[in-house]
């Protein structure tokens, strides 16, 4: 081993999200000696609080249940939605290799995925599918098999789980929101479960039934501890090591020192966005400036991004999120990211002068954008406001507003930042906004809402829409007047689940300079690289399906495997 270095591996991976343990994995099965790098005290990155969904054209998953995709179609389908500064190439290899990644996952990894009907984000759009199954959900798994690896786990978003510690399935959320036959029962065993598994519940918080993207990464997790693969937590990159124009390692901190690294074949940067960096958000993401709103994960400061560009990479699309509408309970330190609630009847979303500005039910990067440039054009959209009634408050949950929970037995962020008014002059009052203005609005969507119809902005109308509305309520799922008082609101705002322009890459993950030619030895995925979706969300899972199949396609190439 030269002197100038501490420890010298062939791959180095930093980041220990879903995109970092895969590339580590398919390089370790392709016989390489691999290190993780993690900057935090816990593993997992943003995958880990998130929903765990991937979005995969063409998969044998989608086939087994009776989708044919047309992998054209797909291609399409992205490439209209995508910037225009996105590659072709980029695009193409994503759609190309996704199928192929999964299967990689199922024959290697315990990691079981399901194809799900869930229909693409703009599904009406040339090459979108009206009926799903291009997302896909990873099945719950046993987190026993991760021994003492569990405790030091990134716990769920607080919108991914109940309570802040009961992790549950989309089915089981379902189950839950309708109330429906065995919900009861259910939610008891599962509490059951949870407060009876000794000795951990004396030790940790975690839940050892772990699903979606806690299930996502103590799967890969297993699957990479049984390769071999060191995991180093707590180990920020201060900067990467480049000689005659190529990578050849980096340089970290470890237990207080610099400690340099050695990578013979290359370095994949697989660290997030800079989510929680507010001086390169005040620099970069004008639309999407605050930190504390963001849904991503502490530790994500783009340091990765940063050491790139020290080290000659472009970077493209800084200025770009994955935007979300989210709910942000004082205390918390990330925002909430608001999915089902906006689709379900009994609900309307009002700015600060009380009018309604978008279609709440459409997917939440459209929300999040509109609320975002809303907020540029008017400042009358952070916060803006979800209004509802108390058929509505008994029935479904708002964000951290729960039912069949007295407003009093609330926790103390939720009852600081909830509105309530016996009529809707004194919600008004209690909200800040003019009265007479939200009482027109209310009228106006309620004459719509008792036939079904949204007139101003069609709500309900398109595929995604009813997904999320309530299956129950006809002649449209996503519609129902407010009627009954008493009557509240949350405030809501434009916020994002992570940043999604960074490092430039090609089609094999490879980072580039200004020039469009590859660094040698350095390679991105994630929300290190700048998106093939641009400033786009075509679907469920873009975000990590995306993340995996170019860190698989980055562990193939930079270890020449061919199989």
């Amino acid at each position: 081993m030269s002197s100038n270095w501490d420890k010298e591996v062939d791959v180095v991976v930093v980041g220990s999200g879903a995109g970092g343990l895969l590339s580590a994995l398919v390089a370790a099965k392709n016989r390489a000696d691999v290190l993780i790098v993690e900057k935090d005290a816990q593993w997992g990155g943003t995958s880990a609080t998130s929903g765990g969904g991937i979005w995969i054209p063409g998969s044998d998953q989608a086939r087994a249940a009776g989708f044919e995709d047309n992998l054209d179609d797909a291609f399409r389908y992205v490439r209209a939605l995508s910037a225009p500064n996105v590659p072709d190439a980029n695009i193409r290899a994503y759609v190309d290799n996704a199928a192929a990644m999964l299967r990689w996952v199922t024959a290697n990894t315990p990691v079981v995925y399901t194809a799900q009907p869930y229909p693409d984000y703009h599904a009406e759009n040339p090459g979108g599918s009206p009926t799903g199954f291009r997302t896909h959900l990873p099945e719950m798994f046993d987190g026993t098999l991760l021994g003492d690896d569990l405790g030091t786990q990134r716990f769920p978003s607080p919108a991914a789980s109940l309570f802040g510690y009961l992790n549950w399935t989309f089915a089981e959320t379902y189950q839950l929101l309708y109330r429906s036959k065995g919900w009861a029962m259910g939610l008891a065993r599962n509490m059951a479960k949870y407060w009876f598994d000794w000795p951990l519940r004396f030790s940790s918080r975690k839940d050892r039934r772990l699903t979606l993207g806690n299930a996502l990464t103590g799967g890969l997790r297993v699957a990479v501890n049984a390769a071999g693969v060191p995991l180093w937590l707590s180990t920020p990159m201060l900067e990467l090591v480049r000689e005659d124009g190529r990578v050849v390692g980096l340089v970290v901190e470890r237990n207080g020192r610099p400690f340099r690294i050695r990578a013979r074949k290359g370095v994949i940067l697989a660290a997030g966005g800079f989510d929680k960096n507010q001086a390169m958000r005040d620099v970069h993401a004008p639309l999407y400036r605050s930190a504390p709103l963001s849904g991503g994960v502490t530790s994500n400061t783009g340091d990765a991004i940063r050491a790139g560009a020290a080290a000659g990479a472009a970077t493209m699309n800084l200025h770009s999120a994955w935007a979300a509408p989210v709910f942000h309970v004082p205390g918390e330190d990330r925002g909430r990211l608001v999915t089902i609630e906006r689709a379900l009847p009994g609900c309307i979303m009002v700015n600060q002068k009380g009018q309604r500005y978008l279609n709440e039910a459409a997917s939440y990067h459209i929300v999040g954008q509109q609320m975002a440039r809303r907020q540029a054009e008017h400042r009358d959209a952070s916060p803006s406001w979800m209004v509802f009634d108390a058929r509505y408050r008994r029935q479904f949950p708002m964000g951290p507003l729960l039912p069949l929970m007295p407003d009093w037995l609330q926790s103390p962020g939720v009852r600081k930042i909830m509105k309530k008014g016996r009529t809707i002059a004194d919600l008004a009052k209690a909200m800040g906004v003019d009265a007479a203005t939200l009482s027109v609005t209310i009228n106006r969507f309620n004459a719509g809402a008792a036939n079904g119809e949204d007139p101003e902005f069609h709500r309900g109308e398109a595929a995604y829409d009813k997904m999320y509305g309530d299956y129950r309520h006809q002649p449209n799922p996503c519609l129902r007047p407010l009627t009954e008082a008493p009557f509240y609101a949350m405030p809501i705002y434009p916020g994002d689940i992570g940043t999604n322009g960074g490092l430039t890459t090609n089609a094999r993950a490879q980072v580039v300079d200004a020039a469009g030619e590859p660094i040698g030895g350095l390679y991105a995925v994630g929300n290190n690289a700048a998106s093939s979706m641009g400033e786009s969300y075509p679907g469920a899972g873009v975000t990590i399906g995306p993340a995996m199949t170019f860190g698989y396609i980055a562990a193939r190439d930079l270890t020449g495997a061919n199989d």
